[in-house]
């Protein structure tokens, strides 16, 4: 049962928790948000390349990038296992991503990347929502429970709305209270109640596969 201030939360931004076909909160009212990838000065200057696990090694070389005409943010996926941080914390927020991956010809096509919210700077407390090629749409992540990080995984309780590879998706993560809630392709898919992290880093994850994003915004509660 969702609690009675996600209730209100949902209903201001014009979702109705466990109705299908819902609007994104961006369709619903877009005024108020930030466009991450339009800040000026050098290309991807607000954002931080971070190794996943916290523990490992970052590629000398870049794979995320600009371009140019159409003004997506792409990652190339052939530089190792790590993620692209936002450089700002925030509290209760909208996350608002779009996605599409580049169709795999041959070889392996389990498609792998991930949404953050309320990340700590070096990602050891990290709250992801799992995006595949047709599949995924869950909640998951290692949070502060009591004096240690404890592991949560909702891929049982979620319903999967993800399109598959070279069909573009709308995601968007929700953090409110201890609240969180994801949205996929027209309806929520599952909500997390248990998060004692109030403040952290939105950012989205290279795990092997290209990807490209375009309307990356955020919209602060």
């Amino acid at each position: 049962m969702l609690r009675p201030s996600l209730i209100l939360c949902l209903a201001a931004l014009g979702m109705a928790p466990g109705t299908e076909d819902t609007k994104s909160a961006f369709e619903t009212d877009p005024k108020g948000w930030t466009d991450l990838l339009v800040r000026g000065g050098k290309e991807l200057d607000n954002w931080t390349r971070g190794p996943i696990p916290p523990t490992g090694r970052l590629n000398a070389q870049n794979q995320w990038s600009i371009e140019k005409a159409m003004g997506y943010l792409v990652c190339e996926g052939d530089k190792g296992h790590e993620w692209l941080r936002f450089d700002k914390e925030y509290g209760d927020c909208v996350f608002h991503v779009e996605f599409r991956y580049t169709p795999v010809e041959t070889g392996k096509k389990s498609y792998n990347s991930g949404i953050y919210i309320r990340n700590s700077a070096d990602a050891k407390v990290w709250h992801q929502a799992q995006i595949g090629g047709g599949n995924g749409g869950f909640l998951f992540g290692e949070s502060p429970q009591g004096d240690k990080l404890g592991r949560f995984n909702l891929s049982k309780e979620a319903k999967n709305r993800v399109k598959p590879a070279g069909e573009w998706n709308t995601v968007e993560v929700t953090a409110k209270g201890k609240d969180i809630m994801l949205w996929v392709n027209g309806a929520v898919t599952c909500t997390w109640h248990d998060c004692n992290v109030q403040r952290g880093f939105v950012g989205l994850e290279a795990e092997g596969y290209r990807i490209e994003f375009r309307n990356v915004l955020v919209k602060e509660l």
